[in-house]
């Protein structure tokens, strides 16, 4: 795993977040998934953003009759509510540490996250690209 940021940087510059990694399960009752993606939070520095990527392919794997429509839909809306707004509904109007929770809740569905873990950083937004790079690209 990569080291995200150096240890010799001032520590007033230090952004703490917490983040989990996105997943689809499509047989919720296997509890078999593949990760598609991170959402991170920093709260002090007003940062709330996901990164996704769906690869078809091994999902396919997983589940054969996987509705790959109705996941894309999902992922759609976790994205909308992520960014806020009144196209997220409701929720969309949360401030983003109460959306952070909403995406990060426990749920049987298709589309779930890990347990929430903490970090800190210097840049939310490189800290985001490499937590992806590192559970659902190549680390």
């Amino acid at each position: 795993m990569k080291s995200f940021e150096s240890a010799t940087s001032d520590d007033a510059n230090w952004v703490a977040y917490d983040y989990a990694i996105v997943r689809v399960v499509p047989r919720v009752h296997l509890e078999v998934f593949a990760n598609i993606g991170v959402v991170l939070h920093a709260r002090t520095a007003n940062f709330l953003e996901t990164k996704l990527h769906l690869n078809e392919v091994p999902l396919l794997g997983l589940s054969p009759t996987l509705d790959l429509a109705l996941l894309q839909r999902a992922i759609a809306a976790y994205e909308r509510v992520c960014r806020g707004g009144i196209e997220a509904a409701p929720v969309g109007l949360l401030p983003p540490s109460e959306r952070f929770h909403w995406l990060t809740a426990p749920r049987s569905a298709v589309l779930q996250v890990s347990s929430v873990r903490p970090g800190r950083c210097l840049d939310p937004k490189k800290a985001l690209d490499e937590l992806f790079e590192c559970h659902v690209g190549e680390c």
